[in-house]
């Protein structure tokens, strides 16, 4: 399966959550350090209502993996990137409030 690539660093294989891609294509706008997002597997839940949600999870080789939830789905993000956690939050927390 070919990826394809908006704004070159927000790697699409498949569907993304309502509303979430405005919220990426803005964290990567705002932060250059982050390298690429891919977004993973979407699963439904039931704790996953309301607005966009983001929560970093864990760690991985080159950044973190986070969870999105909304619209009753959540949504697995690789975010490549050496920023600290710290870092990280608070830039997904800024692009989360200017919706």
């Amino acid at each position: 399966m070919k990826l394809r690539a908006a704004k070159g660093r927000l790697k699409v294989e498949h569907s993304i959550l309502e509303g979430l891609r405005e919220v990426l294509e803005r964290l990567l706008e705002a932060n250059p350090q982050i390298r690429s997002i891919i977004p993973g597997v979407i699963r439904p839940v039931r704790d996953a209502r309301g607005t966009v949600r983001i929560r970093l999870t864990v760690p991985t080789k080159n950044g973190w993996k986070a969870i999105a939830l909304a619209g009753g789905a959540r949504q697995e993000l690789f975010i490549s990137t050496a920023l600290p956690r710290e870092e990280l939050e608070r830039a997904v927390a800024r692009a989360l409030e200017e919706r």
